[in-house]
């Protein structure tokens, strides 16, 4: 057990939430997308990290890097509706990837330019994801700063 002079707690308030987004999507519209645009679709979309995994899923398993390219999509939606931004400068599809922490959870990474207006304004962002056969969702909470 930790006490609490072992461990002290950050000074000042807790955090608060500062903005909620929430992405639901069909997964046959990224599909058809994908079907219509090819490659590009998902380069539009996805991050630099996150087209490797995309093309190592779908090589494994096409069906996969559907899902996968899905909750990308649903999540890049998700965190511009909790940031209150949308889909406009600093916020790109490209500048927000889902990558994963050694433990397997989803972390959002930002680029720099992004990165440097959302320190300015919000804390911690925690971020919840899932795909279905056909639908694929996005949950994303950001806090407020310190």
């Amino acid at each position: 057990m930790t006490t609490q002079s072992s461990n002290p707690l950050p000074e000042g308030p807790a955090p608060a939430i500062a903005g909620i987004g929430m992405d639901l999507i069909r997964v046959d519209r990224i599909a058809r997308a994908l079907e219509r645009h090819g490659d590009r679709f998902a380069e539009k979309i996805l991050g630099p990290q996150e087209i490797l995994k995309f093309q190592a899923r779908r090589k494994r398993d096409p069906r996969r890097g559907v899902l996968f390219l899905a909750t990308r999509f649903a999540v890049k939606e998700a965190f511009s509706k909790a940031i209150g931004l949308g889909m406009r400068m600093p916020m790109t599809w490209r500048r927000v990837q889902t990558l994963n922490a050694p433990s397997g959870r989803p972390i959002l990474v930002l680029a720099p330019e992004l990165q440097a207006w959302y320190d300015t304004r919000f804390g911690a962002a925690h971020v919840s994801l899932t795909d279905e056969s056909d639908m694929a969702a996005a949950y994303v909470v950001v806090e407020t700063r310190r």
